[in-house]
């Protein structure tokens, strides 16, 4: 943890070897072929360092139109990486959007995107949330706004 961290923004669960091996890069697969589960894309992004494409599969989420890239599992390489870049790609199939990422800051807006996220994708991610669901009070995910940022989406 460095001086700027604390154990809220460096909070960050690796997946397992069957997340990473079997599970990622099934979806990536399909998502590739065209087959976007539960509004699965491949989100492209240049590693900070070395410059390279990164890829992993996300949840886009749209609420009233605007859209939204939250990061479950925690402050992980994906989102470093947007964090730095400030764009990225977004794929299903043969159809590529570039796109300009902002990170949303306001807690009382989080907690509403974190809310819908979850709503809609609890089954699939709803361990990585400490129980908090979306049925959850303000303060209940108010506790949790840190741990799990949040990208607006816009094309570029």
């Amino acid at each position: 943890m460095n001086a700027t961290e604390t154990p809220q923004t460096s909070h960050y669960l690796q997946p397992g070897w069957i997340t990473r091996n079997v599970l990622n890069r099934t979806i990536v697969r399909l998502t590739r072929m065209g087959i976007s589960v539960w509004g699965s894309r491949e989100l492209r992004v240049r590693g900070r360092i070395s410059g390279e494409w990164r890829r992993v599969p996300v949840n886009l989420l749209t609420i009233d139109g605007n859209r939204f890239l939250v990061s479950p599992r925690g402050h992980s390489q994906w989102v470093r990486n947007l964090r730095v870049a400030g764009k990225g790609e977004l794929r299903v199939g043969r159809r590529i959007e570039a796109f300009c990422g902002t990170e949303v800051t306001d807690p009382a807006q989080k907690i509403e995107i974190l809310r819908a996220y979850l709503r809609r994708w609890k089954m699939e991610v709803g361990v990585f949330f400490d129980g908090v669901g979306p049925d959850s009070n303000d303060e209940e995910l108010g506790a949790i706004v840190d741990r799990h940022p949040v990208f607006q989406v816009e094309a570029a």
